[in-house]
């Protein structure tokens, strides 16, 4: 089957009690058994749920993965893979990363006694320098949050699977319908499914896909062990938005298109970060490793922090909010929102200052969506 086949028909097949085309959300907390240790294949909702196993079933066949865990936050998905380490091991990731990875790895996790290194660089050979032998994950998110670089994922996979580490790969910006990182090589893909996989902003949600199976038996065990699972009604909810994935990041990236081209070169611009650009650095690997540039542009308002402060203040259609990758567009101001967690000197030199905004394009009309972010910069 091909990609939009899956993400209607996996983990959908009618109940067989009633044969209701969409299966039952199963709200039950626990299962009763025949007898001690005899039961249907589910004992407590903490360690499995119908509803659950079907949202899993079908982001593993997206992603081309024999297997997926789902868990209440994109955050507690990576804390998981993360706590399959032990202390004194090494992450190695690129510094342009989504803020509560930057503070999970910095405060939770070094204290616990991982360690991570990372690397102003995107090319493999960044990656390999600060490698050493106690290196497990490589970590990317490509694109990056919120600067929109792109990183060589077959390459980087390379290059870590020869220094024995294994590669994971957030794959929140782009989705399974724009890239499929397990076939590039990566050994684990992350998600927020709040993001674009939910797409509709009404649910938390987050999974880790594996490229081997055996991969998912620590994983298992630890979404179990500490228990940060999906609720039935958000696995469905999540559900529901993958069956539109491929159609919805069709119109996400023609619209962000039309936005990168149209404010590029506005005097009211100092930069624009598109990879579907020309001008973008990393314009020729996104077209090779991409099926299409995403639905982020990131912006950097001419004038100093008050101006881009009232930029954020006059969209109508833009909400400003934290999240992205929902129907509807949203404006993040990631130094004041959701890269605040990372210490100001070390935001300011990768680029995230105070006269930067990303801007998650929704699925409106294209010129309402131009209109509304020219009033803001002229306004």
């Amino acid at each position: 089957m091909k990609f939009a086949t899956k993400a209607l028909h996996v983990g959908q097949d009618p109940d067989p009690a009633t044969g209701a085309t969409v299966p039952p959300i199963h709200v039950t907390t626990t299962y009763t058994q025949s007898a001690p240790a005899e039961h249907k294949g589910y004992e407590y909702s903490r360690s499995g749920n119908p509803t659950r196993d079907n949202f899993e079933a079908v982001l593993a066949a997206l992603e081309g993965g024999p297997a997926c865990a789902a868990f209440a936050s994109g955050l507690a998905a990576t804390n998981t893979l993360f706590n399959t380490l032990r202390p004194g091991d090494h992450v190695v990731a690129y510094a342009d990363v989504y803020g509560g990875t930057f503070r999970l790895l910095d405060q939770v996790m070094k204290p616990w006694g991982l360690d991570a290194s990372f690397t102003e660089d995107t090319s493999p050979d960044a990656f390999d320098r600060i490698m050493t032998e106690k290196t497990k994950i490589v970590w990317l998110e490509t694109p990056t949050n919120p600067l929109l670089r792109c990183l060589d994922i077959k390459a980087i996979a390379d290059v870590a699977h020869a220094r024995g580490a294994k590669l994971a790969v957030d794959n929140t910006f782009a989705t399974p319908a724009l890239q499929q990182p397990i076939a590039l090589g990566a050994d684990y893909v992350v998600h927020s499914t709040t993001k674009y996989i939910g797409g509709h902003s009404d649910v938390i949600g987050g999974a880790l896909i594996v490229a081997d199976e055996a991969d998912m038996e620590a994983v298992r065990y630890h979404q179990n062990a500490a228990g940060g699972v999906p609720g039935p009604f958000d696995s469905y909810l999540a559900h529901r938005g993958v069956k539109t994935l491929h159609i919805r990041m069709e119109r996400h990236v023609q619209n962000a298109q039309r936005i990168a081209q149209h404010f590029e070169k506005h005097a009211k611009v100092a930069s624009l970060y598109y990879p579907g650009l020309k001008s973008h650095p990393d314009h020729a690997l996104a077209e090779r490793q991409m099926v299409g540039p995403g639905g982020m542009v990131t912006m950097v308002i001419k004038g100093n922090a008050d101006d881009c402060f009232k930029f954020c203040k006059r969209t109508k259609l833009f909400s400003l909010a934290e999240s992205l990758g929902g129907v509807e567009s949203l404006l993040c101001h990631p130094a004041r929102m959701t890269h605040a967690s990372i210490p100001a000197e070390v935001r300011e030199a990768r680029g995230i200052t105070d006269s930067l905004v990303r801007l998650s394009v929704g699925i409106e009309d294209a010129d309402d969506l131009i209109a509304d972010i020219e009033y803001a910069l002229n306004g």
